[in-house]
Parts: C-alpha cells; structure tokens; sequence
C-alpha cells in the first residue's frame, strides 16, 4: 500500500488556494494549473473557511443567488459557443487543406457541363 504524504501542503499555501476560489477563478482551472484534486480545494474551503449555516443556502429571491445562476448559465453557454467555435475551426481547416490538395478553387468543372 503507498504511503500517504500528510502536511503536503503549508496551511498559508491552503490558504491562498481558497481565497482564490473566493474570487471566483474557476476551480477546474485552478485545479489543473496546481496539480491538486479538485476535491482537495473543496475540502481546504470547507476546513478553512466553513459555510455560515445561517446564510447557506441562500435564500431563493437574494440578488447573488440570481446573479451565481445567471454566471453558471453564461458559463455553459460559454462553453458551448467555444465548442461550436472549436468544431467550426476545424471543419475549415479540413475544407482549406482538400482545396489546397486539389489545387483548384473549389468549383467542380464537371459539375458546369
């Protein structure tokens, strides 16, 4: 069985991980440019800085209640435009490389007869 690494991390280092989820950085983000499980932040959140029980969870009609929902859904829709983008971009690039290997300008000579 491996050993466990206990301390790994300095309590200041913890620390400056949770404020930076404070912030709003994105914790897949922060997870990956860290190299540290994504659930490790949260439990680091959790230990260092526990929720108030008597503010979670918000209550339905607060103004960051509505505005938290309306930044997680311009975030899918975010990620769906990049997808769109990214699925876009390559298509084009395919269609430029067959251009180039036919080495005409797209129009079919057969197809005007």
């Amino acid at each position: 069985m491996a050993k466990r690494r206990v301390g790994r991390y300095s309590n200041e280092f913890r620390r400056a991980c949770v404020e930076r989820m404070k912030q709003g950085d994105d914790i897949s983000a922060l997870s990956r440019e860290l190299d540290i499980d994504r659930r490790l932040l949260y439990r680091w959140r959790d230990q260092l800085d526990p929720p108030d029980k008597s503010e979670w969870p918000p209550p339905k009609n607060s103004r960051e209640f509505t505005l938290r929902k309306e930044v997680s859904q311009l975030k899918r829709v975010l990620a769906e435009k990049t997808l769109e983008l990214d699925f876009f971009k390559g298509a084009l690039q395919k269609v430029e490389a067959r251009r180039q290997q036919s080495g005409g300008s797209g129009a079919n000579i057969n197809c005007l007869r």
